[in-house]
């Protein structure tokens, strides 16, 4: 059974731009007087190692009241648009027309949509009636790894076929004014909007193949992150310290992944990971023993565009494609479970 190939990649973010400091003015213009720890926590707009984020939303619309009709709202115009234009780019370097798609996967967590966003898109796209839909919720920043593997199955199960792979995340429609929480004053200062789309087909040329794919759940670990739901909309769950838990956990769980495949550590020439926050990049190069401040491009990713939950780990793919894979890859991100998922890439000849 031949291997699936990562055929295009492609990002896209909204046209919003949201300036860290605008973002610290409006946290401490809504909390300062509510909320006495604000300003000892605070000081995570600064160390965040984020300086600009894209959203959906202009930044008065943070400064409203927002309940789930208004999210909602939001959340299905921002999605669609951002769907339309990334699908249309992965395309285009694919050299494909929308016609000729045969799956549609999308992979996103913050927002419901049913019909789902590939179904809202058809009418504006012209995939085929025949296409395979396969909607996926409540991965997190998992994914974007995730996804891929997935992706990379259905490709290989129906070689010649095209899978395409549309993550969405629309993070910052879940600012809440109400959670008056070190978790929600974190994630104010930490998450951005983005999307990433690829192609992927079993057989024939392309970027990359995905050798293997793997994930590890730890159990008991269900607080660690995630969403509360009520009548206002998500509310980010962070009950434990996520870069501890990394340092002592991670190295083992991705030598498993890799043993599973018949692979090793020495093995991979490059990690590629999603980077959750300066602190959880740090602990990934100790977990990991990579060398402190090798993953560059994944503290420039977050830097630029802050997290973006799924797609992120797709952006720093995406830069790391451009200046050169070597021979073999792993891509790794975490997520709610607490789940580690890995994609290993050998680099095409």
């Amino acid at each position: 059974m031949p291997m699936s190939n990562l055929v295009s990649l492609a990002t896209a973010v909204p046209e919003h731009v949201l300036l860290q400091r605008d973002a610290a003015a409006i946290a401490e213009q809504v909390f300062s007087e509510r909320y006495s720890d604000f300003g000892r926590l605070s000081r995570v707009f600064e160390t965040t190692g984020i300086s600009k984020r894209h959203s959906v939303c202009p930044v008065e619309w943070f400064l409203q009241p927002q309940g789930w009709p208004e999210r909602t709202d939001a959340y299905l115009k921002g999605a669609l648009k951002l769907f339309v234009t990334v699908v249309r780019k992965a395309l285009e370097e694919a050299g494909l027309d929308v016609s000729e798609v045969d799956t549609v996967i999308t992979v996103s967590s913050t927002g419901i949509a049913t019909p789902s966003l590939e179904a809202r898109a058809m009418g504006h796209m012209g995939f085929r009636p025949d296409v395979q839909r396969v909607p996926i919720f409540g991965l997190g920043c998992a994914g974007g790894v995730t996804g891929l593997a997935v992706a990379s199955r259905l490709a290989q199960a129906r070689p010649g076929s095209n899978v395409l792979l549309v993550t969405i995340e629309l993070c910052t429609l879940a600012f809440r004014r109400d959670e008056l929480t070190k978790a929600n004053v974190i994630a104010t200062a930490l998450f951005g909007d983005g999307a990433a789309a690829c192609v992927l087909r079993a057989g024939g040329e392309g970027i990359a193949a995905v050798e293997a794919a793997g994930e590890h759940t730890w159990p008991d670990t269900l607080d660690i992150m995630g969403w509360n739901v009520d009548t206002l909309g998500f509310g980010v769950i962070f009950a434990r310290a996520i870069p501890p838990f990394v340092e002592e956990n991670l190295a083992h769980a991705v030598s498993g992944i890799l043993e599973r495949a018949g692979l090793n550590r020495e093995a991979i020439d490059r990690f590629i990971c999603h980077p959750g926050g300066t602190k959880v990049v740090a602990a990934i190069e100790r977990a990991l023993s990579i060398d402190q401040g090798s993953l560059v491009d994944e503290r420039a990713i977050l830097n630029a565009y802050g997290n973006m939950s799924a797609p992120t780990v797709l952006f720093v793919l995406e830069r790391a494609i451009r200046a050169g894979l070597p021979h073999r890859s792993l891509l790794s991100s975490l997520g709610p479970g607490f789940t580690a998922s890995c994609v290993c890439l050998r680099r095409a000849a």
